[in-house]
Protein backbone atom coordinates (compact mmCIF):
# COMPACT_ATOMS: atom_id res chain seq x y z
CA UNK A 1 0.00 0.00 0.00
CA UNK A 2 1.33 3.63 -1.17
CA UNK A 3 1.63 5.73 1.56
CA UNK A 4 1.32 9.33 1.88
CA UNK A 5 3.85 12.13 3.60
CA UNK A 6 1.87 14.51 5.34
CA UNK A 7 4.90 16.29 5.35
CA UNK A 8 4.65 16.54 1.39
CA UNK A 9 0.95 17.71 1.21
CA UNK A 10 1.79 20.60 3.60
CA UNK A 11 4.61 21.47 1.97
CA UNK A 12 3.01 21.18 -1.69
CA UNK A 13 -0.33 23.07 0.47
CA UNK A 14 1.83 26.23 0.93
CA UNK A 15 3.44 26.35 -2.38
CA UNK A 16 0.01 26.39 -3.77
CA UNK A 17 -0.99 29.18 -1.35
CA UNK A 18 1.73 31.34 -1.96
CA UNK A 19 1.33 31.06 -5.56
CA UNK A 20 -1.70 32.05 -5.54
CA UNK A 21 -1.25 34.88 -3.01
CA UNK A 22 1.11 35.91 -5.69
CA UNK A 23 -1.01 35.73 -8.78
CA UNK A 24 -4.08 37.79 -6.36
CA UNK A 25 -1.61 40.77 -5.54
CA UNK A 26 -0.24 40.92 -8.91
CA UNK A 27 -3.91 41.09 -10.10
CA UNK A 28 -5.31 43.82 -7.63
CA UNK A 29 -1.88 45.67 -8.52
CA UNK A 30 -2.98 45.65 -11.49
CA UNK A 31 -6.49 46.76 -10.98
CA UNK A 32 -4.91 49.90 -9.13
CA UNK A 33 -2.31 50.64 -11.53
CA UNK A 34 -5.42 50.64 -14.18
CA UNK A 35 -7.78 52.61 -12.06
CA UNK A 36 -4.90 55.61 -11.17
CA UNK A 37 -3.87 55.69 -14.99
CA UNK A 38 -6.87 56.69 -16.09
CA UNK A 39 -6.79 59.13 -13.58
CA UNK A 40 -3.69 60.68 -13.96
CA UNK A 41 -4.87 60.85 -18.12
CA UNK A 42 -7.83 62.27 -17.71
CA UNK A 43 -6.22 65.10 -15.29
CA UNK A 44 -3.48 65.64 -17.18
CA UNK A 45 -5.31 66.10 -20.61
CA UNK A 46 -8.76 67.69 -19.00
CA UNK A 47 -7.69 70.23 -16.94
CA UNK A 48 -5.79 72.89 -19.23
CA UNK A 49 -8.82 73.73 -20.38
CA UNK A 50 -10.02 74.99 -17.25
CA UNK A 51 -7.11 77.45 -17.18
CA UNK A 52 -6.81 78.58 -20.46
CA UNK A 53 -10.92 79.05 -21.06
CA UNK A 54 -11.68 79.63 -17.33
CA UNK A 55 -13.77 77.15 -15.30
CA UNK A 56 -16.74 79.52 -14.77
CA UNK A 57 -17.54 79.64 -18.56
CA UNK A 58 -16.58 76.05 -19.06
CA UNK A 59 -19.29 75.06 -16.06
CA UNK A 60 -21.54 77.75 -16.27
CA UNK A 61 -21.87 79.28 -19.60
CA UNK A 62 -24.80 78.01 -21.86
CA UNK A 63 -23.50 78.68 -24.83
CA UNK A 64 -21.86 75.93 -27.06
CA UNK A 65 -20.19 77.40 -30.06
CA UNK A 66 -16.66 75.78 -30.39
CA UNK A 67 -16.16 76.70 -34.12
CA UNK A 68 -17.78 80.20 -34.03
CA UNK A 69 -15.22 83.10 -34.86
CA UNK A 70 -15.46 83.60 -31.18
CA UNK A 71 -16.08 80.23 -29.74
CA UNK A 72 -17.80 79.50 -26.46
CA UNK A 73 -17.34 76.85 -24.45
CA UNK A 74 -20.61 77.00 -21.93
CA UNK A 75 -21.54 73.35 -21.18
CA UNK A 76 -23.81 73.95 -18.26
CA UNK A 77 -27.18 72.66 -20.08
CA UNK A 78 -24.84 69.41 -21.22
CA UNK A 79 -24.36 68.92 -17.23
CA UNK A 80 -28.12 69.36 -16.40
CA UNK A 81 -29.14 67.00 -18.95
CA UNK A 82 -27.12 64.47 -18.24
CA UNK A 83 -27.77 64.93 -14.12
CA UNK A 84 -31.55 65.22 -15.32
CA UNK A 85 -31.94 62.15 -17.81
CA UNK A 86 -29.83 59.85 -15.89
CA UNK A 87 -31.80 60.55 -12.53
CA UNK A 88 -35.22 60.16 -14.14
CA UNK A 89 -33.79 57.27 -16.23
CA UNK A 90 -32.97 55.47 -12.68
CA UNK A 91 -36.62 56.81 -11.33
CA UNK A 92 -38.25 54.95 -13.86
CA UNK A 93 -35.64 51.74 -14.20
CA UNK A 94 -34.92 50.90 -10.67
CA UNK A 95 -38.16 50.93 -9.36
CA UNK A 96 -39.16 48.19 -12.77
CA UNK A 97 -36.30 46.70 -12.43
CA UNK A 98 -36.66 45.52 -8.48
CA UNK A 99 -40.19 44.68 -9.01
CA UNK A 100 -39.54 42.73 -11.86
CA UNK A 101 -36.71 40.81 -9.50
CA UNK A 102 -38.85 40.25 -6.82
CA UNK A 103 -41.81 38.54 -9.46
CA UNK A 104 -38.66 36.18 -10.65
CA UNK A 105 -37.25 35.19 -7.45
CA UNK A 106 -40.54 35.26 -5.06
CA UNK A 107 -43.53 35.29 -7.33
CA UNK A 108 -43.36 33.56 -10.77
CA UNK A 109 -43.81 30.06 -10.79
CA UNK A 110 -40.49 27.95 -12.38
CA UNK A 111 -42.23 27.52 -16.21
CA UNK A 112 -42.31 31.51 -16.42
CA UNK A 113 -39.08 31.79 -14.69
CA UNK A 114 -37.35 30.07 -17.29
CA UNK A 115 -38.97 31.96 -20.19
CA UNK A 116 -38.11 35.70 -18.44
CA UNK A 117 -35.18 35.15 -17.04
CA UNK A 118 -33.12 34.42 -20.52
CA UNK A 119 -35.35 37.24 -22.20
CA UNK A 120 -33.79 39.44 -19.58
CA UNK A 121 -30.28 37.74 -19.72
CA UNK A 122 -31.12 38.74 -23.96
CA UNK A 123 -31.72 42.71 -23.24
CA UNK A 124 -27.95 42.81 -21.07
CA UNK A 125 -26.41 41.55 -24.25
CA UNK A 126 -27.97 44.00 -27.07
CA UNK A 127 -25.56 46.33 -28.87
CA UNK A 128 -26.88 49.89 -27.79
CA UNK A 129 -26.67 50.91 -31.46
CA UNK A 130 -29.50 48.52 -31.22
CA UNK A 131 -31.56 50.34 -28.57
CA UNK A 132 -30.84 53.42 -30.64
CA UNK A 133 -31.80 52.13 -33.84
CA UNK A 134 -34.85 50.85 -32.42
CA UNK A 135 -35.64 54.16 -30.32
CA UNK A 136 -35.78 55.86 -33.72
CA UNK A 137 -38.24 53.76 -35.31
CA UNK A 138 -40.39 53.11 -32.78
CA UNK A 139 -40.10 55.48 -29.79
CA UNK A 140 -39.17 58.74 -31.69
CA UNK A 141 -42.37 58.45 -33.98
CA UNK A 142 -44.30 58.00 -31.04
CA UNK A 143 -42.95 61.07 -29.36
CA UNK A 144 -43.45 63.40 -32.44
CA UNK A 145 -47.00 62.72 -32.48
CA UNK A 146 -47.31 63.22 -28.93
CA UNK A 147 -45.18 66.57 -29.55
CA UNK A 148 -47.52 67.89 -31.79
CA UNK A 149 -50.47 67.03 -29.83
CA UNK A 150 -49.32 69.28 -27.13
CA UNK A 151 -47.39 72.13 -29.33
CA UNK A 152 -50.43 72.26 -32.00
CA UNK A 153 -50.60 75.94 -33.20
CA UNK A 154 -47.27 76.84 -31.19
CA UNK A 155 -45.27 79.54 -33.05
CA UNK A 156 -42.11 79.20 -30.72
CA UNK A 157 -41.92 75.43 -30.29
CA UNK A 158 -39.02 73.84 -31.91
CA UNK A 159 -39.98 70.81 -33.37
CA UNK A 160 -37.58 68.08 -32.71
CA UNK A 161 -39.05 64.97 -34.93
CA UNK A 162 -39.38 62.87 -31.70
CA UNK A 163 -36.07 63.27 -30.63
CA UNK A 164 -36.10 64.72 -27.54
CA UNK A 165 -34.84 64.26 -23.78
CA UNK A 166 -38.25 62.38 -23.16
CA UNK A 167 -36.52 59.64 -25.69
CA UNK A 168 -33.50 59.36 -24.63
CA UNK A 169 -34.72 59.05 -21.00
CA UNK A 170 -37.01 56.17 -21.95
CA UNK A 171 -34.15 54.35 -23.63
CA UNK A 172 -31.86 55.05 -20.94
CA UNK A 173 -34.41 53.26 -18.35
CA UNK A 174 -34.54 49.92 -20.96
CA UNK A 175 -30.66 49.63 -20.75
CA UNK A 176 -30.37 49.73 -17.39
CA UNK A 177 -33.07 47.18 -16.55
CA UNK A 178 -30.85 44.24 -17.49
CA UNK A 179 -28.09 45.28 -14.71
CA UNK A 180 -31.14 45.96 -11.96
CA UNK A 181 -32.69 43.01 -12.38
CA UNK A 182 -30.16 40.48 -12.99
CA UNK A 183 -28.41 41.59 -9.70
CA UNK A 184 -31.41 42.17 -7.90
CA UNK A 185 -32.48 38.84 -8.82
CA UNK A 186 -29.35 37.47 -7.21
CA UNK A 187 -29.43 39.19 -4.37
CA UNK A 188 -33.08 37.99 -2.91
CA UNK A 189 -32.46 34.58 -3.93
CA UNK A 190 -29.15 34.64 -1.35
CA UNK A 191 -31.48 35.88 1.37
CA UNK A 192 -31.13 33.00 4.07
CA UNK A 193 -34.50 31.00 3.69
CA UNK A 194 -34.70 31.33 7.51
CA UNK A 195 -35.69 34.93 7.73
CA UNK A 196 -38.61 34.35 5.41
CA UNK A 197 -39.65 31.42 7.22
CA UNK A 198 -39.52 33.42 10.58
CA UNK A 199 -41.56 36.34 9.16
CA UNK A 200 -44.53 33.65 7.64
CA UNK A 201 -44.33 31.70 11.19
CA UNK A 202 -45.43 34.95 13.18
CA UNK A 203 -48.50 35.90 10.50
CA UNK A 204 -47.03 37.93 8.08
CA UNK A 205 -48.18 37.95 4.67
CA UNK A 206 -46.07 36.38 1.61
CA UNK A 207 -46.00 40.67 0.37
CA UNK A 208 -45.14 41.94 3.50
CA UNK A 209 -42.41 39.41 4.29
CA UNK A 210 -41.30 40.70 0.96
CA UNK A 211 -40.90 44.29 1.47
CA UNK A 212 -40.70 44.23 4.71
CA UNK A 213 -37.94 41.04 5.42
CA UNK A 214 -36.67 40.18 1.87
CA UNK A 215 -35.65 43.41 0.47
CA UNK A 216 -34.13 44.89 3.66
CA UNK A 217 -31.96 41.96 3.49
CA UNK A 218 -30.87 42.34 0.35
CA UNK A 219 -30.30 45.85 0.59
CA UNK A 220 -26.70 45.59 0.14
CA UNK A 221 -26.92 43.72 -3.25
CA UNK A 222 -29.94 45.63 -4.73
CA UNK A 223 -27.66 49.11 -3.78
CA UNK A 224 -24.76 47.45 -6.56
CA UNK A 225 -27.14 47.06 -8.58
CA UNK A 226 -28.71 50.51 -8.91
CA UNK A 227 -24.79 51.86 -8.28
CA UNK A 228 -23.65 49.48 -12.01
CA UNK A 229 -27.53 50.76 -13.58
CA UNK A 230 -26.24 54.35 -12.83
CA UNK A 231 -23.27 53.73 -14.34
CA UNK A 232 -24.69 52.15 -17.35
CA UNK A 233 -27.03 55.17 -17.65
CA UNK A 234 -24.74 58.20 -17.27
CA UNK A 235 -21.85 56.73 -19.29
CA UNK A 236 -24.07 55.23 -22.49
CA UNK A 237 -23.12 57.36 -25.53
CA UNK A 238 -24.53 55.63 -29.37
CA UNK A 239 -28.17 54.97 -28.07
CA UNK A 240 -28.20 58.47 -26.79
CA UNK A 241 -26.72 60.31 -30.02
CA UNK A 242 -29.61 58.36 -31.95
CA UNK A 243 -32.85 59.44 -29.87
CA UNK A 244 -31.89 62.56 -28.41
CA UNK A 245 -31.25 64.93 -31.41
CA UNK A 246 -27.69 66.35 -29.49
CA UNK A 247 -28.55 69.58 -29.53
CA UNK A 248 -27.32 72.13 -26.99
CA UNK A 249 -30.46 73.29 -24.98
CA UNK A 250 -32.23 73.60 -21.96
CA UNK A 251 -33.04 69.66 -20.90
CA UNK A 252 -36.49 70.09 -21.12
CA UNK A 253 -38.85 67.63 -21.92
CA UNK A 254 -39.71 68.19 -25.47
CA UNK A 255 -36.09 69.99 -26.14
CA UNK A 256 -33.85 67.98 -28.15
CA UNK A 257 -30.82 67.93 -25.81
CA UNK A 258 -27.27 66.57 -25.59
CA UNK A 259 -25.18 64.29 -22.74
CA UNK A 260 -21.99 64.87 -21.86
CA UNK A 261 -21.33 61.68 -23.96
CA UNK A 262 -22.99 62.29 -27.20
CA UNK A 263 -20.94 65.65 -26.49
CA UNK A 264 -17.76 63.67 -26.63
CA UNK A 265 -18.92 61.30 -29.50
CA UNK A 266 -20.18 64.11 -31.58
CA UNK A 267 -17.35 66.16 -32.20
CA UNK A 268 -14.12 64.27 -30.95
CA UNK A 269 -13.59 63.07 -34.63
CA UNK A 270 -12.94 66.74 -35.84
CA UNK A 271 -12.27 68.98 -32.42
CA UNK A 272 -8.77 70.45 -32.68
CA UNK A 273 -6.46 72.58 -30.23
CA UNK A 274 -8.81 74.32 -27.68
CA UNK A 275 -11.45 72.38 -28.91
CA UNK A 276 -10.02 68.79 -28.20
CA UNK A 277 -8.97 70.25 -24.96
CA UNK A 278 -12.49 71.18 -24.25
CA UNK A 279 -14.14 67.61 -25.14
CA UNK A 280 -11.63 66.22 -22.31
CA UNK A 281 -12.58 68.48 -19.81
CA UNK A 282 -15.93 67.05 -20.42
CA UNK A 283 -14.46 63.58 -20.12
CA UNK A 284 -13.22 64.71 -16.76
CA UNK A 285 -16.22 66.25 -15.51
CA UNK A 286 -18.21 62.67 -16.37
CA UNK A 287 -15.09 61.02 -14.98
CA UNK A 288 -15.96 63.37 -11.56
CA UNK A 289 -19.42 62.50 -11.70
CA UNK A 290 -19.11 58.56 -11.95
CA UNK A 291 -16.72 58.66 -9.13
CA UNK A 292 -18.83 60.50 -6.75
CA UNK A 293 -21.84 58.85 -7.38
CA UNK A 294 -19.80 55.71 -6.56
CA UNK A 295 -18.39 56.69 -3.51
CA UNK A 296 -21.83 58.17 -2.58
CA UNK A 297 -24.03 55.02 -2.71
CA UNK A 298 -21.06 53.24 -1.25
CA UNK A 299 -21.04 55.44 1.78
CA UNK A 300 -24.76 55.08 2.13
CA UNK A 301 -24.94 51.30 1.85
CA UNK A 302 -21.79 50.95 4.76
CA UNK A 303 -24.13 53.39 6.94
CA UNK A 304 -26.96 51.22 6.12
CA UNK A 305 -25.00 48.54 7.01
CA UNK A 306 -23.95 49.80 10.44
CA UNK A 307 -27.34 50.59 11.51
CA UNK A 308 -28.52 46.92 10.64
CA UNK A 309 -25.72 45.70 12.69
Amino acid sequence: METISIQGNSRNKSIIEKTAQVIFTVCAFITIVAVASITIYMFINGTPAFFEVGPSEILFGTVWKPTAAEPQYGILYVILTSVIGTSLAVLIGVPVGLLTAVFLAEVAPQRLVAVVKPAVELLAGIPSVIYGLLGIMILNPLMYKVELAIFKGSETHQFTGGANLLSAMLVLAVMILPTVINISESSLRAVPHHLKAASLSLGASHIQTIFKIIIPAARSGIITAIVLGVGRAIGEAMAITLVSGSSVNMPLPFHSVRFLTTAIVSEMGYASDLHRQVLFTIGLILFAFIMIINLSLTKILKKGGKEND
